[in-house]
Formats: structure tokens, C-alpha cells, sequence
């Protein structure tokens, strides 16, 4: 395994990675590690440059996508497993009963309005406490605990889109 995304690219751990601003370096990496400049070399280096460019679009994939940049570091703080089943608190379930009993009783697209606003209240509502986390990620000083918050607002947060989902397919 290589280096981890953020030493590849040589920027600080955070939750939130500003990738217009990386846009540039990601570029220069691909030319450095490109397969295609390791055409004349032996075997042994064109696989390194090839786990190089692999790992380097896995990491930019990553990036440019905000959940999955959670994801990647409660992954590497060791506070997320793969395919993890997060048990979501009681009183976050009931709040979404509400939204889940008015998806099974949706008729008409005034309805769908309503209950999309009343999704993105509830996600705003959840964010509120880890945004200054999320934003201003400091390693080291961010403790386990902001993180653990960050972990519950994430899970929280897939299941709302799983929901805006739902709602998306029956529109």
C-alpha cells in the first residue's frame, strides 16, 4: 500500500479538500506518474508507476466527492469500517419517521416539494453541530470525539440521501 491520499498529494489531512485548488497538482502528478514515461524502463518501475497512477485517481476520486473524503479518513483514524452496519440513534429515527410515513403516502408533486424542503431543514439541522469539524479538520487537534460526531452526522446524512433517492425514483 502506498502512501496515504493526502501524503500523495502533500496537503494536510481534511475532511472537506478544496479540489479546484488541487486541480493543478493532480495534473502534474498524473504527467510524473503517466505509464506512458515509463515506456524504456524496466519492469519493476513501470508497476510502481502503475500503482502510483492507480492509487493517484483512486485518491482524486476521492476527493471530488465529499462523503467519500469522510469516508477515506474515519477509514484511516480507524473509526469506520468497510461495509460497517452504524446503528443510527433513536431520536434521529424519530425524526425521520415523519419524512418516511409522508414518502409512503406521497401524491402529487406539491407533496414531493414539501417533504424534499423538510429533508434538506433536517440535513442542515444535523450538520449544524460538525460543520466547524467538517470545515476546519485540524490532525492532531481534532479529537476522536468531534470525529465520532462527524461519523454519526455522515451515517445520518447517507440515510437522508437514501431517502431523496427514493423520492427522486417515484417523481
Amino acid at each position: 500500500m502506498g502512501p496515504n491520499y493526502f501524503d500523495l498529494f502533500e496537503i494536510p489531512v481534511q475532511l472537506k479538500v478544496d479540489t479546484a485548488a488541487l486541480s493543478a497538482r493532480f495534473f502534474a502528478l498524473s504527467r510524473q506518474f503517466h505509464p506512458d514515461y515509463y515506456a524504456q524502463a524496466g519492469p519493476e518501475e513501470q508497476a510502481g508507476a502503475l500503482e502510483q497512477s492507480a492509487q493517484l485517481n483512486k485518491a482524486w476520486k476521492t476527493f471530488n466527492d465529499p462523503d467519500a473524503t469522510i469516508k477515506y479518513v474515519l477509514q484511516e483514524k480507524g473509526l469506520l469500517e468497510e461495509e460497517e452496519k452504524y446503528e443510527l440513534s433513536p431520536a434521529f429515527l424519530m425524526e425521520v419517521m415523519d419524512i418516511n410515513e409522508a414518502l409512503m403516502d406521497l401524491d402529487g408533486d406539491a407533496a414531493g416539494e414539501q417533504l424534499l424542503q423538510q429533508i434538506n431543514e433536517l440535513e442542515k439541522d444535523i450538520y449544524a453541530p460538525v460543520q466547524t469539524v467538517v470545515e476546519q479538520y485540524r490532525e492532531g487537534i481534532t479529537t476522536r470525539e468531534e470525529l465520532l460526531q462527524v461519523k454519526e452526522w455522515y451515517f445520518q446524512k447517507k440515510y437522508l440521501d437514501r431517502i431523496r433517492q427514493q423520492l427522486k425514483g417515484m417523481a
